[in-house]
């Protein structure tokens, strides 16, 4: 039995593809951060994510290493070092910058 386009490869063989490649488009993109793809494109209207589109506009591409930035650019911290900088703070009266 043929299957459509979109679910010719199972979801391990694409995970492994996409592993593989440098340039994501829009699905596999989807996958790889784990977004649905109208947020994606919703991100991207709003120039929040960074993409590219194709020869023609219509298709838009995505660069692994960026999403992979882009994903950890807000970095949380953690509750230890949150409880380090108060200390220091209330030791010194000043903000500690990392």
């Amino acid at each position: 039995m043929v299957k459509g386009n979109s679910s010719l490869l199972s979801d391990a063989d694409s995970a492994t593809l996409i592993g593989f490649k440098d340039t994501l488009t829009l699905m596999e993109a989807a996958v790889y951060t784990g977004l649905s793809k109208s947020h994606l494109y919703k991100l991207c209207s709003k120039r929040e994510i960074p993409y590219y589109k194709g020869a023609g506009g219509k298709f838009t591409y995505f660069d692994k290493s960026e999403l992979d930035k882009w994903m950890r650019s807000v970095r949380v911290a953690t509750r230890s070092e949150i409880e380090s900088d108060a200390v220091a703070y209330c030791v010194t009266g000043e903000n500690v910058k990392k």
